[in-house]
């Protein structure tokens, strides 16, 4: 029995050594753990904690209540998580359906982190978010909370992770998290903060440009910004304030699609005739 649970332990992905992972990683950012826990309820509704936890220095990353468990909650929190600790090399996250979404799969491949899902059952391999979870209900919510409102859940969950947890001993490190992790600090790719950077969380879709050099999105027609006539195009957007459309072409950023003025092309158009 306890051969086969082992044979049943490696086989669902031959290549990783499930042992392994019972050991911590060497370097702070080579890995990551996310997961969602709920929290307290705030104006009547049911809170969700998503946190992203790093597996050599156990520094909460980032950890943040959202109403809703969602594919928009998920890149918030990740976004915040990337531009406070700097990139991970791999994030290890559960098959939950925010986890598996396609944005999250995009913004990875495009800041180089590998995503990868844990085994189904496999409890172990997310050991120290379960932890982390543990002392978030043990310490964080028997406080007297204010819970008048999101924001202010938030703020003092914050405080609470860097004053308390990040800056308190780690019994199996010997350190304050934050010290371990800030001996790797050399290593670590940080995001400089720019508007193409802003463009690594935003959505895409796939376009293909008219013989005219325009195409459609969300009912209104934008010109390239150089001559893409009949091509695939990529376009990336912000999910929230449509602003700026920014067109790709294979990978490679052209710039920002213009609002199409039909009117005041026409009069260029019979100005030059």
């Amino acid at each position: 029995g306890r051969m086969v649970k082992q044979y049943e332990m490696l086989k669902d992905d031959p290549g990783e050594n499930k042992q392994r992972l019972a050991f911590s990683m060497q370097y702070a950012n080579q890995l990551w753990q996310a997961d969602t826990m709920f929290g307290p309820h705030v104006e009547r509704k049911q809170t969700k904690l998503i946190a992203f936890i790093d597996d050599a220095s156990r520094v909460l990353c980032h950890g943040e209540f959202f109403f809703d468990e969602n594919t928009d909650s998920m890149v918030r929190a990740l976004r915040s998580a990337f531009y406070k600790r700097g990139l991970p090399e791999q994030l290890l996250v559960d098959n939950g359906s925010i986890y598996c979404s396609q944005e999250i799969t995009l913004i990875c491949a495009r800041v180089g982190c590998l995503l990868r899902h844990t085994a189904v059952r496999d409890a172990a391999a997310k050991g120290k978010i379960e932890r982390f979870f543990r002392r978030v209900r043990d310490q964080f919510l028997i406080r007297q909370l204010d819970l008048s409102s999101l924001s202010s859940l938030n703020q003092q969950f914050t405080e609470w992770v860097e004053q308390d947890y990040n800056a308190t001993v780690h019994s199996t490190l010997g350190l304050k998290p934050i010290d371990r992790f800030g001996f790797d600090l050399s290593r670590i790719r940080f995001l400089s903060p720019s508007q193409t950077t802003d463009e690594l969380f935003y959505a895409e879709a796939t376009r293909t440009v008219k013989k005219d050099n325009t195409f459609s999105f969300q009912g209104v027609r934008y010109e390239t910004p150089v001559d893409l006539r009949g091509k695939e195009i990529v376009v990336r957007y912000d999910r929230h304030h449509l602003g700026a459309i920014i067109v790709y072409d294979q990978g490679r950023r052209l710039g920002q699609a213009r609002l199409l003025d039909a009117v005041l092309n026409g009069m260029s158009r019979r100005r030059e005739a």
